[in-house]
């Protein structure tokens, strides 16, 4: 992990804070000589995030079963839990998931098998799952959307329960219709306020993303459900009428705060009510 010392920190926060996020080159010279023009040039020659899936090189290449719950400790012993319970079948789209996601959904009830980002919604539909979960995950939203985007609208209308977390949220935002776009200044830590704009609850939440939905031509049968209160960015979104619902942020930060958690039962829910 790269460190750096001596530098203004203060300085360089209000440049990020005017002049949105620059391009930079970290070299260690153990000889103590740069070659700042060579350095300059490579960083002056790096085409910026926008346009590149990522998602695809840190997906799975297969898809595999998931049944293990978050840590606990134990009278006898700690460790992760063992998913004995789990009534609910969910297929998660790999764009890159964490695996602490993958044991909240198994602590709310979720056997969930992963499959890699490409998959057809043929696949997806063929494990004849409760429900679809989008994951996380680096890169450009509409690069990772062009193959992405059309399973996704198809398993949209399988009437299954949704639920996407962060690159997750961006391409159900585009399966329905939106557009997403780069942020000047994007959204880094485990501090940030959001609002809940049905409760008007404010919860602290744990951020990494660089995309964002836009504001621009967001369609009709999407509702904004969470604002960023430090830059009123979109942070969450539903399908009005049907079980289907994103936020931008990590509610299964870890470690990180916990007030979103409640997140993982809502879907839960929503897996329970589409069984009747």
């Amino acid at each position: 992990m790269p460190g750096l010392t001596g530098a203004d920190t203060r300085r360089l926060t209000r440049r990020i804070r005017d002049g949105g996020a620059p391009v930079g080159a970290l070299q260690h010279a153990p000889d103590g000589h740069f070659n700042i023009d060579d350095l300059r040039a490579q960083a002056t020659a790096w085409p910026g995030l926008a346009g590149m899936d990522l998602a695809i090189t840190v997906s799975c290449r297969q898809s595999y079963s998931w049944t293990e719950g978050p840590w606990h400790f134990g009278a006898e012993s700690d460790g992760y839990a063992t998913g004995d319970d789990l009534p609910f079948h969910v297929v998660a789209l790999d764009f890159g998931a964490k695996h602490n996601i993958l044991r909240n959904l198994v602590a709310v009830g979720c056997r969930v098998t992963v499959m890699p980002a490409d998959s057809d919604a043929d696949s997806v539909l063929g494990q004849e799952p409760d429900g679809i979960f989008l994951a996380n995950g680096p890169g450009d939203p509409a690069a990772t959307g062009t193959y992405a985007v059309p399973t996704i609208r198809r398993l949209i209308d399988s009437g299954k329960p949704i639920f996407g977390i962060c690159l997750g949220h961006q391409m159900l935002a585009l399966a329905l219709g939106a557009r997403t776009e780069k942020m000047d200044r994007g959204h880094r830590g485990g501090n940030h306020p959001v609002q809940d704009l049905t409760t008007g609850k404010v919860e602290i939440t744990s951020q990494n993303h660089g995309f964002v939905v836009s504001e621009t031509d967001l369609p009709g049968d999407l509702e904004v459900t969470h604002r960023s209160l430090f830059d009123g960015s979109i942070e969450g979104l539903a399908v009005k009428g049907r079980p289907i619902f994103s936020v931008q942020y990590h509610p299964e930060a870890s470690p990180g705060p916990r007030d979103s958690q409640y997140l993982f039962a809502r879907f839960a829910d929503l897996l329970r009510q589409a069984r009747g």
